[in-house]
């Protein structure tokens, strides 16, 4: 029955996801007279299917995501920083941007090469995200326009980052931690040491048109994060999601400043881990 409920979710989500594809380019009809209503019109289309995805998680699978830490205001533009485990990260936090009423509003940083993929790449194409390839000379004026464009426009957003840069695997972690052993850094347990640039560059570019920073730290039960298809059969029963926000007017100015608020952040971020795999919680 789990592995019913799994295709059935996986077909529904392809096809539709295709359709929205159809819809999203036909769209672009209206770009050239009202730039201001293609973007509104793509992001309902964002928020419509990222809405079933998180619709399906909830009434198929009855996965509950159990949010805990700062009560986050609605529709804030805000940078957000995450950990990263595996690719459920990212519905983990549509339960929350939903509630806050950002879902179509999400702007995510990813690898480049994901623009060619049909689905979820192809929709990203319209929805202001940032296709980088981890190369900041060829990244940097890419960035630059996007910002400024979300500034100019007064897009709406949450910005969604990874500072780690990848997934978090124990080769990965081994790697972190003996970059943090050379340079005297603190050495981490559950998390991968950040890339800073690119989040000094996001605070730096959008103060004035971003509020907050906020810090999400996802668990999950059994210290292990499932895979896909875990997630789409409804292994996942529970979910915690721990929740700090930042104002962008208390932190520091400068890029080493900012950069080292990231690493202590990471800091608190790994304590926050270890205190959940001992105790079940966050709190």
């Amino acid at each position: 029955m789990k592995s019913l409920k799994g295709y059935l979710a996986s077909f529904i989500l392809l096809i539709t996801i295709l359709i929205i594809n159809a819809l999203q380019t036909a769209s672009l009809v209206i770009k050239p007279f009202s730039s201001s209503l293609f973007r509104r019109v793509n992001r309902w289309f964002a928020n419509l299917w990222w809405g079933l995805c998180d619709l399906g998680v909830k009434k198929l699978f009855g996965t509950e995501i159990i949010i805990s830490g700062d009560e986050l205001p609605l529709q804030e533009n805000s940078i957000v920083v995450l950990n990263h485990q595996k690719l459920v990260d990212i519905p983990v936090i549509f339960r929350l941007a939903n509630a806050k009423k950002r879902l179509g509003d999400l702007k995510w940083f990813v690898k480049d090469v994901l623009k060619y993929v049909p689905g979820v790449g192809w929709g990203m194409l319209f929805l202001d995200c940032l296709f980088i390839k981890r190369n900041w000379m060829s990244d940097q004026a890419k960035i630059a326009k996007t910002f400024e464009n979300i500034k100019t426009n007064k897009i709406p957003f949450w910005l969604m980052t990874f500072a780690e840069g990848t997934r978090f695997t124990p080769s990965k972690l081994a790697q972190s931690q003996k970059f943090a052993a050379e340079r005297g850094l603190v050495i981490p347990k559950h998390v991968l040491i950040p890339r800073t640039k690119g989040f000094v560059v996001s605070v730096e570019s959008l103060r004035g048109h971003a509020k907050a920073v906020y810090d999400f730290t996802i668990g999950y039960e059994h210290g292990q994060a499932p895979s896909l298809w875990q997630w789409m059969s409804g292994d996942v029963q529970k979910v915690h999601l721990h929740v700090r926000r930042f104002l962008i007017s208390d932190l520091p100015i400068g890029e080493k400043a900012l950069s080292d608020w990231l690493l202590n952040l990471f800091n608190e971020k790994d304590s926050l881990l270890g205190k959940y795999y001992t105790e079940g919680s966050f709190v």
